[in-house]
């Protein structure tokens, strides 16, 4: 049997979570009485395998009841009883974000503000986090790539070590991104700008990236880059963070930090405990631009 308890901030993604375990065969019941969860884990494990794969969903809907689920947790422990919980979370300006775009009201802020129901329920919401072994931070998850990481979970039982790395590629000339946790600048490297067949082209053809890779300067730094996040990244889980954005920026986002930022997502992207996604925010500026 496999339990999996599906739980988190409102509006991180729990709905979409379950529906898309439910697609991967898993049986999912949400919103279950708290009083009643002891009891549906005993059917289970009575059912001799005919529902090996289960989710629960649970969240802040069960209200007061909510705190009694940490002591039936520790119980299961204690019994070995085989379960795992999934966490979903997001920051809380995405969070609000959502919640006016849908026009819903959080369902502990009543009448009041949604980033005093958000404070309140992340302070209801600490001890599932805490026990948490998959911590899924959705604030930049398009749809596809939370059903990606879950099949590598879920499906692949690849191990996950709740960071996602966030690779993006950017141009100076635009801004430096408000979100970067590291930011490294490949402008040193040589630039294709000013190679007439290349100028309009971008890090994404093997042309360019053979001009930015010349000379020996950019494999050498990539060397070194990709040793110094490959120290990081263990110890960043070690601390608990759950996402990550490295940014590569040269003048205009479109050669020089493309080619690198490409090289080291395929570095990371087959390191197992990470789930890791590209993005080039300014490749496309220049073209705008001119129209």
């Amino acid at each position: 049997m496999k339990l999996v308890i599906v739980t988190g901030m409102s509006g991180a993604g729990k709905t979409v979570a379950l529906k898309m375990l439910e697609d991967m065969g898993y049986y999912c019941v949400d919103n279950l009485p708290i009083p009643l969860v002891e009891k549906f884990a005993q059917l289970v494990l009575d059912s001799q395998g005919k529902s090996s794969h289960v989710a629960l969903g649970i969240d802040i809907r069960s209200g007061e009841d909510l705190s009694m689920l940490d002591g039936i947790l520790d119980s299961w422990k204690t019994e070995a009883i085989p379960f795992e919980i999934l966490f979903l979370d997001a920051g809380d300006q995405v969070l609000i974000k959502r919640y006016k775009e849908t026009r819903r009201s959080h369902p502990l802020s009543g009448s009041g503000r949604v980033d005093q129901g958000i404070r309140r329920e992340r302070e209801k919401l600490a001890f599932l986090k805490r026990k948490a072994g998959i911590i899924i931070d959705t604030s930049k998850l398009l749809t596809k790539e939370l059903r990606q990481e879950l099949e590598k979970i879920f499906i692949e039982d690849k191990s996950y070590g709740n960071l996602f790395v966030t690779v993006l590629s950017f141009g100076f000339k635009y801004g430096i991104p408000a979100d970067a946790d590291l930011v490294f600048d490949v402008r040193f490297l040589p630039n294709p700008f000013y190679v007439e067949e290349l100028r309009a082209r971008t890090g994404e053809e093997k042309d360019v990236q053979d001009y930015v890779m010349q000379g020996g300067t950019a494999e050498a730094f990539l060397t070194k880059l990709c040793d110094m996040v490959d120290f990081l990244m263990p110890n960043y889980i070690l601390e608990g963070k759950n996402q990550l954005v490295i940014a590569i920026g040269c003048t205009g986002g479109k050669h020089r930090s493309v080619t690198i930022a490409n090289a080291l997502y395929r570095h990371l992207e087959g390191e197992r405990e990470l789930g890791v996604k590209i993005e080039h925010r300014d490749i496309e500026n220049d073209s705008k631009r001119k129209k």
